[in-house]
């Protein structure tokens, strides 16, 4: 559990939401317009959780966030030289990009879709926790279905009253709205900013 140098975040903070993760918990934490919740991809019981707090439907899908290309690699499908260039201008940042999924990944993370949505986070406290984690994320906002997102600790907890595992201390970025998603294979955006 490696969290590297320049990150200015409280490594027990971050050491107790990966210990939770692992456990099959679901946290919340600031990422670069929101707090997030997340939990574990692979954990099926996790993400199944998480979406019953939110009230969302698994044929929407999962976002998943990551601290760095690599980990995004058992995901997704190879992408070709453009696509990995329109991409890598973004990253890290916030632009979540609909790419070509691996057909194992499974569809607790895909919803069955044939495209799955990541991201390569910029947020300090988000890139942190997946470099301690070595791998993504789940990342959807911390709300209920259709309404507001939280933006603090206290409204996460207002939200959720006692029914996350752990709730990271820290600040969101200065976006104002979910990061945008756009299809990577035809540049079209999905959800705007």
């Amino acid at each position: 559990m490696a969290i590297p140098k320049g990150h200015s975040v409280n490594r027990w903070h971050i050491l107790h939401a990966v210990e939770t993760i692992r456990r099959g918990g679901v946290i919340a934490y600031p990422t670069e317009a929101v707090y997030g919740l997340g939990c574990d991809p692979r954990n099926s019981d996790a993400v199944q959780r998480l979406l019953q707090l939110k009230q969302r439907k698994p044929e929407k899908g999962m976002i998943l966030i990551a601290a760095e290309f690599e980990q995004l690699l058992p995901y997704i499908a190879p992408l070709d030289a453009k696509t990995r260039k329109r991409i890598d201008k973004t990253w890290p940042g916030p632009v979540t990009w609909l790419l070509p999924t691996r057909p194992e990944v499974p569809h607790w993370i895909t919803g069955g879709h044939t495209k799955i949505a990541v991201r390569i986070t910029a947020h300090p406290q988000a890139s942190a926790l997946c470099h301690a984690f070595e791998g993504p994320l789940i990342s959807t906002s911390a709300n209920r279905h259709q309404q507001q997102a939280a933006r603090t600790a206290m409204q996460v907890r207002r939200i959720f009253t006692d029914q996350l595992d752990y709730i990271l201390p820290g600040k969101v970025g200065d976006q104002h709205n979910p990061t945008e998603i756009r299809d990577a294979a035809t540049n079209q955006l999905i959800r705007s900013s």
